[in-house]
């Protein structure tokens, strides 16, 4: 079963690591990502860029609406992604609290929907 990984960090935390202390977790989390990808159980992995860095768009009644920087009511914030594949939720959860990453932030789990079910229900 695939699970999505998303990885929201609290920047002013981060922020106030010791020097060299972010690189150290990083490097930790891409070597146990890439071991993970060897077992099969990573499917993909992504960084996304600094919030101050997107839009949101948002339409309603037929106006588009865009902002600057994502629309948050919290100062965690998206930060990047990985897919997984796990038994179950559970083995998600185990697989997720390898990363040092919920100790600044939070990471949410979610199971991915099979999408082709979905196109064969709606006849695409």
């Amino acid at each position: 079963m695939k699970f999505l990984m998303l990885v929201y960090t609290d920047d002013a935390m981060l922020q106030e690591l010791p020097e060299g202390e972010y690189d150290r977790l990083m490097h930790g989390c891409i070597t146990h990502a890439d071991e993970l990808k060897g077992e099969g159980k990573l499917l993909e992995s992504q960084q996304l860029e600094a919030g101050n860095t997107a839009k949101s768009l948002r339409v309603r009644n037929g106006r588009a609406s865009v902002v600057d920087g994502p629309f948050a009511e919290t100062k965690e914030i998206l930060g990047g992604f990985n897919l997984i594949e796990a038994a179950d939720i559970d083995e998600a959860v185990r697989m997720a609290m390898e990363f040092p990453w919920a100790r600044f932030g939070c990471i949410e789990l979610r199971p991915v929907r099979d999408f082709d079910q979905v196109r064969e229900r709606v006849g695409a």
